[in-house]
């Protein structure tokens, strides 16, 4: 039994890469110029150095590899993030509603990062860097404030954290309403951040979020046993051997992490934390040594065919990306609180 299920998820893994990695390919080849997907190929084969001595022309290499691709991986990994972080949240609170955006923790690092574009450090900071090390005091700013709000002498009550993560996102997106009316000139460019967007992102932006991701996410997977237990109870799992207060500080500093750079990278995009771990874990079970990654990648692929949907349901124009995720979003968090009330009797 237990070799069928390693089997299987073995089989779920591999299957979620190959679809990625198709994901990432067709997504590639969508837009306002006509670029097909053996095309795509071709340009990453001269790129990495294994093609003939017939390369893809110039316009084509600039498309995909100066405009397209960076664009889709980064796509890919703010969706692996938002969707790892989303997974760890619900594990350690035992809330199976809570996410990032809806906790206030999205808004608390869209303010870091308004501040740090306000403040003038862009000039003088690599905004690429400058602009997470904000997001991520933000978010921290944000959880914090959710915890003391939703906790009692008794500890931390699941049901009240998501009172207590609308009170702060409400609190921070005025605040940060507030700001912008101040700074007029610059509403615009971060009234558009707010909603998401991954238009004109380089390179350069892949290579700070892939570190992040990596880390963060190593981290959330080195505890995963842990998670698992503190579905239990913070009781049962001290029993068990968990550290709780340090593990649950430890997971919920890197699910910020993850959010953070997330936002800083991208802007406010919703309801990515949510939808996945759920959708993944209805597939596969709630065992998070299996479901973490798999939601990781999951995220991904979802984030990508969101994207793409952004650039092409408006084509030339691009719908922000937050638009298309809440209104997959939004639905599906109203069946999971309905579900989750009729379990109280309401």
């Amino acid at each position: 039994m237990k070799r069928t299920k390693k089997m299987h998820g073995w089989l779920m893994g591999g299957g979620a890469i190959l679809c990625l990695l198709f994901t990432v390919c067709a997504a590639v080849s969508v837009g306002s110029a006509d670029v097909t997907g053996f095309q795509v190929w071709k340009v990453l084969i001269a790129k990495l150095g294994w093609g003939g001595a017939e390369g893809p022309d110039e316009s084509t290499v600039a498309i995909v590899w100066e405009l397209r691709l960076p664009r889709v991986l980064l796509a890919a990994l703010v969706g692996a993030m938002l969707a790892a972080a989303g997974t760890v949240y619900q594990g350690v609170l035992r809330n199976p509603l809570a996410d990032p955006f809806i906790l206030g923790v999205s808004s608390g690092s869209a303010m870091g990062a308004a501040l740090f574009l306000l403040t003038g450090l862009e000039t003088t900071v690599s905004q690429v860097w400058g602009m997470p090390v904000f997001a991520f005091f933000g978010a921290i700013l944000a959880f914090s404030l959710v915890i003391r709000l939703g906790s009692t002498k008794a500890g931390m009550l699941p049901e009240s954290l998501i009172l207590s993560g609308v009170v702060v996102q409400a609190f921070f997106a005025a605040a940060l309403s507030f700001i912008l009316s101040l700074v007029p000139q610059e509403m615009p460019r971060i009234h558009l951040w707010m909603l998401g967007s991954f238009a004109l992102r380089q390179w350069e932006h892949v290579e700070v979020a892939f570190p992040l991701m990596l880390v963060g996410l190593a981290v959330c997977c080195f505890f995963a046993r842990e998670l698992n237990l503190f579905s239990l109870g913070d009781r049962p799992a001290l029993h068990l051997g968990v550290r709780v207060r340090a593990v649950r500080l430890i997971l919920l500093v890197c699910a910020s992490l993850l959010t953070a750079a997330a936002v800083a990278l991208a802007g406010m995009i919703g309801f990515v934390g949510l939808v996945v771990p759920h959708a993944v874990r209805m597939l596969i079970g709630g065992d998070h040594r299996v479901l973490l990654p798999a939601s990781a990648l999951v995220g991904g692929v979802f984030l990508v065919w969101a994207d793409v949907l952004a650039r092409v349901i408006l084509n030339p124009a691009e719908l922000p990306i937050g638009v298309i995720t809440a209104l997959a979003g939004a639905p599906f968090f109203a069946g999971i609180l309905r579900k989750h009330l009729r379990r109280y009797g309401g």
